[in-house]
């Protein structure tokens, strides 16, 4: 007996992905042999909603389709799979169901009043770690154990005597260059800038919050980043913020390590205002740090004093907000818990309705297990969206290796698992300040130690094969579900291993006219014609192999067709029409070949 069930075809499952409670929903599989070859006389869904004991539901049979349409009244997770007879029907490949496979397929229930900012959809992201993108005028003086360096010398790496890497080098970066900039980035298609943290701290990455309610004077003054956010949003583009709220820095306000601060910090008294905001066992040299590092003391998020300063109403968030920006990233967000960030969404949204929530997320978001907890992300009351790590590693894992199953596999699990508000409000990544540099990876070059990454670049040779490779991943990243969030230089070229290499100087002086070219091309096409295709378009996979994959993506009469062909094979397409590939321009009537090693974007004329 063959059997057909795909939960992300409607005539198998009648709401594709997410969706909310007390909408009707229609489950049905099928034989692929004909009502004559279908053996079964019954089929049974096997449904249990998480955590709890499974429930079965016979359904109805009407030729070769079994079909039972259910209501789900209570948001959360539930799983399932099919019975017929003895045989179980579970999640195999490619999500499809298979005979005797022990994979569930999951539901996503979430409130029916969940939506998403939908300025931020169909848009272009542009990630800007502050102190490396570009410089204006003069740089404040630097405070103790500060160094500056020249703009584009090699970050420092190498430990100090006692093993520590400090993040004590500066480069000058702030927010008047990234405003005089800006006319560059609208002619990248950007529509959001995200900030890596620009609040007052110690180190360069800004992660150790010294004081939520300073600009760094490094970077320059309250009045330069609300005159960014204003000719910002003069250009049609919106600025967000990180929001680093699971730890301060121990060099801070709050904390006061070093009693550097006029204020009492909790390490210097269990008098002090922020006393409970941290855990200490003993009192103080002892207390609970992100991931042991000492000069990240954890925050306690169950301190009411806390989350009135964070989530209050003259707190972080609302002040920055009343600002003028576009939203919040939450650092590492799986380890803020579910009634932090309910009470975080609730105060956002108190202040600005459609100011977006991103948060910072390695995995399938839907599901996560964070501390032995299930996440509830997506069910209506916490994040907005969150980074695309799952597609940033398949679409890496399909272009190095030529397989685009594992690409495939995660299209099919975001469609099936995610709410569409947050589908296409994806954070699409190729990589980040936490990543290596996109262009090195595809280059291939294994690095094992920080003195190897320092010393190791591209060769020219190495160099144009990366950069090929990159154009196909840019072609992926711009064109499946969610918006494209460019790492500032990728767009030049840039290389680099690992922190700090990932995070080095723009380099202005270089440029890359036809890469940079090719990237304009990108964003134009999310304005243009086809910009209700990817915003909120379908996804119709159209045709796929080892190497090559086409896809469709669907909005009414707008509809773009998308390949990669990472193969040494040359696939001849067969179409009704006229199609004109949006690249070369070139018009193609009733078929055209996908040439090998190669991507293309097509519309019908």
């Amino acid at each position: 007996m063959n059997i057909y069930y795909n939960p992300v075809d409607k005539a198998c499952k009648s709401l594709i992905g997410a969706f909310a409670r007390g909408k009707n929903i229609t489950l049905a599989i099928y034989s692929e042999g004909g009502e004559e070859n279908f053996s079964a006389e019954s089929c049974i869904l096997v449904l249990h909603r998480d955590g709890c004991a499974e429930e079965e539901f016979p359904m109805r049979r009407n030729g070769n389709r079994f079909a039972i349409t259910l209501c789900f009244h209570e948001i959360g997770l539930y799983f399932y799979h099919f019975r017929m007879g003895p045989l179980r029907i579970g999640r195999g490949n490619l999500r499809r169901g298979e005979i005797g496979a022990e994979g569930e397929w999951q539901i996503t229930v979430f409130e029916e009043n969940y939506h998403t900012p939908d300025w931020f959809k169909g848009g272009v992201m542009y990630q800007i770690f502050p102190d490396r993108f570009a410089k204006s005028g003069e740089c404040a003086p630097l405070k103790e154990n500060k160094i500056m360096r020249r703009w584009g010398e090699q970050p420092c790496f190498r430990p100090n005597e006692y093993g520590q890497v400090l993040n004590n080098d500066f480069f000058g970066g702030n927010l008047n260059g990234i405003r005089e900039k800006l006319g560059y980035l609208k002619r990248l298609g950007v529509t959001v800038i995200y900030l890596n943290p620009i609040f007052e701290a110690f180190s360069n990455h800004r992660y150790d919050t010294g004081d939520y309610f300073k600009i760094d004077n490094l970077l320059g003054t309250v009045g330069d980043f609300e005159a960014l956010v204003e000719e910002a949003g003069e250009k049609g583009i919106k600025i967000i913020l990180d929001g680093v709220f699971n730890h301060t820095g121990a060099d801070s306000r709050y904390f006061n390590l070093y009693g550097r601060y006029p204020t009492v910090g909790a390490y210097q008294s269990t008098d002090s205002p922020y006393a409970d905001w941290f855990c200490f066992h003993p009192f103080p040299d002892q207390y609970d740090c992100w991931w042991g590092i000492k000069t990240l003391p954890a925050v306690n998020e169950h301190s009411e004093n806390y989350r009135e300063f964070i989530l209050g109403e003259n707190g972080v968030l609302k002040t920055w907000l009343r600002r003028g920006i576009g939203g919040w990233r939450l650092d590492v967000a799986d380890e803020l818990p579910d009634f932090f960030l309910k009470e975080l969404r609730a105060s956002v949204k108190e202040e600005a309705p459609d100011a977006l929530i991103l948060g910072e997320v390695w995995e399938d978001a839907s599901n996560k297990i964070a501390y032995d907890v299930r996440r509830e992300y997506f069910q209506g009351a916490e994040l907005d969206s969150v980074m695309n790590y799952p597609l940033k590693n398949a679409i890496i894992g399909f272009l190095t290796t030529g397989n685009c199953e594992q690409l495939r596999n995660t299209i099919f699990m975001l469609l099936d698992h995610y709410p569409p508000e947050s589908l296409h409000c994806l954070m699409n990544i190729l990589g980040t300040h936490d990543t290596a540099r996109i262009l090195t990876v595809l280059g291939g070059k294994q690095c094992a130690t920080k003195e190897e990454m320092a010393a190791t670049r591209l060769s020219f040779e190495e160099r144009l094969r990366a950069q090929e490779l990159l154009k196909m991943a840019a072609v992926l990243q711009f064109t499946l579900p969610g918006v494209p969030c460019i790492y500032y230089g990728d767009e030049n070229g840039m290389e680099g291993y690992a922190d700090p290499f990932c995070r080095a100087c723009y380099d202005w002086d270089n440029p890359d006219p036809e890469l940079n070219q090719f990237y304009e091309k990108l964003g134009a096409l999310r304005s243009g014609d086809l910009a209700e295709a990817f915003r909120m378009g379908d996804y119709e996979e159209i045709f796929a192999d080892y190497s090559c994959i086409v896809y469709a993506r669907k909005f009414g009469t707008r509809n773009a067709y998308i390949y990669v062909n990472r193969s040494d094979r040359e696939y001849l397409v067969r179409c009704k029409g006229v199609y004109r590939e949006y690249f070369s321009g070139e018009q193609y009537r009733e078929k055209f070949y996908l040439k090998p090693n190669s991507f293309g974007i097509l519309s019908k004329l």
